[in-house]
């Protein structure tokens, strides 16, 4: 059955909210039918993926042609994380070609009436998802947690299919619009409770090998700790990472799992996973070091909440990094701004290490990074990058986050 339009939509399909908008809509619909959709919801608000490098010089012509046709945003509308600190990426040896393309996409998405959040932890700051509304958010961490953990819905919206949302509004109801494609699939038995926010990755870890398709939804029973909101940020952002996760359940937490029966939609669970005792400790221990050196520490993917920064101040108080190794913290703007304020950016600078602020590690041109600094093993308390960054050549190390930092402050990695 072919997608069915709106009156309103027929009329953004034929140009009247703009050239812009008419192609996206066409776009978003031969997303929507591909995948079976049947009508299209509005939004109510988009979160863009594709920083300047991942979008490349086609992604940033596809924006300039945008703005130059007269393109508008018609709901609020964010940006996620970019591959430099404007501040910073001179000192730290990042190409100037790829500052000045960032600059440019920021530009253009605020004339279109963006916001240059340049976050992946948008939930966190100025967008907090609401139970049941309509979301066009890309990065797979922000998708995850605002399904899981607040109940909205949204796909993965990658690059142009956010900027689409973002013209015309809505978004083709599929997948995690739908409530079918919400409930279970999968019964996770945890047996060994995370005890600090990166066991919370390391379950996620743990999962996300086994369950390695979009369509799966684990089921969590047994947890013996209730999570904060860094927990479920960590889990969710490895489920997504590691699996292609777009919604987990915890029974007794997570809004549309107050019970087991609801989580599973009154089905059936398609198969069990059980986390035994000593699960957690051999995740960490399957991130093997090539060598006992940690050249780089890096903390924050997703981007660190400002109770994750004031930890690592109070780790690193009084402490000094070691001469051969870096240590680098991410987060956005505003987190930034209020460790200023609170003194935990001076704590962490007279230790030695930066915070960078709107970037992310693993798409800060790592591979220019490591040859210019000569950096091979890169410790990190983030399962999301331990397990993205052996892409760009890295020998990752999970650990936990005191492990990372004494890994910082002795210059070598803990078994």
């Amino acid at each position: 059955m072919p997608l069915r339009l709106t009156p309103e939509e027929d009329g953004i399909l034929a140009g009247r909210w703009g050239e812009p908008a008419g192609r996206a809509l066409a776009m978003q619909m031969a997303v929507g039918e591909f995948f079976g959709a049947r009508e299209m919801v509005p939004v109510a608000s988009a979160h863009l993926t594709g920083d300047s490098e991942s979008m490349g010089d086609a992604g940033l012509a596809f924006v300039e042609d945008l703005v130059r046709q007269g393109a508008r945003f018609v709901v609020p509308t964010t940006t996620n994380a970019r591959n430099v600190d404007f501040d910073l990426y001179r000192e730290l040896g990042q190409p100037e070609e790829v500052a000045a393309k960032e600059r440019r996409l920021r530009e253009l998405v605020v004339a279109m009436g963006g916001v240059a959040l340049d976050s992946c932890t948008n939930y966190q700051t100025i967008c907090q998802p609401l139970f049941g509304e309509h979301l066009a958010w890309g990065d797979t961490g922000t998708v995850i947690y605002a399904n899981a953990v607040a109940g909205a819905r949204s796909n993965f919206e990658g690059g142009p299919a956010s900027y689409g949302a973002a013209l015309t509004g809505r978004v083709p109801a599929y997948g995690m619009h739908l409530p079918e494609c919400r409930f279970g699939t999968h019964l996770v038995e945890v047996r060994d409770s995370p005890r600090t926010v990166s066991d919370w990755g390391a379950l996620g870890v743990f999962v996300g090998r086994q369950l390695t398709n979009y369509w799966l939804v684990p089921v969590f029973t047994g947890l013996q700790v209730a999570p904060g909101g860094d927990a479920l940020k960590q889990l969710g952002a490895t489920l997504a990472s590691y699996g292609s996760l777009a919604m987990f359940h915890i029974v007794g937490v997570t809004p549309e799992a107050r019970t087991l029966e609801e989580a599973f939609g009154g089905r059936a669970p398609r198969a069990r996973i059980v986390v035994a005792p000593g699960a957690l400790a051999s995740i960490y221990r399957s991130f093997v070091p090539e060598k006992e050196k940690a050249d780089l520490v890096v903390f924050g993917t997703p981007h660190l909440s400002l109770f994750e920064v004031r930890l690592l101040a109070e780790l690193l108080r009084g402490r000094r990094v070691h001469r051969d190794t870096m240590l680098l913290l991410t987060t956005n703007q505003p987190v930034k701004a209020l460790a200023d304020s609170m003194g935990y950016t001076a704590v962490i600078e007279e230790a030695g290490g930066k915070i960078l602020a709107g970037a992310c590690y693993y798409i800060m041109t790592p591979r220019e990074l490591a040859r210019r600094h000569g950096f091979r093993t890169i410790v990190t308390d983030s399962a999301k990058l331990a397990n993205i960054i052996p892409a760009s050549g890295y020998n990752a190390i999970f650990r936990p986050t005191a492990d990372c930092v004494e890994a910082a402050v002795t210059g070598r990695i803990s078994a």
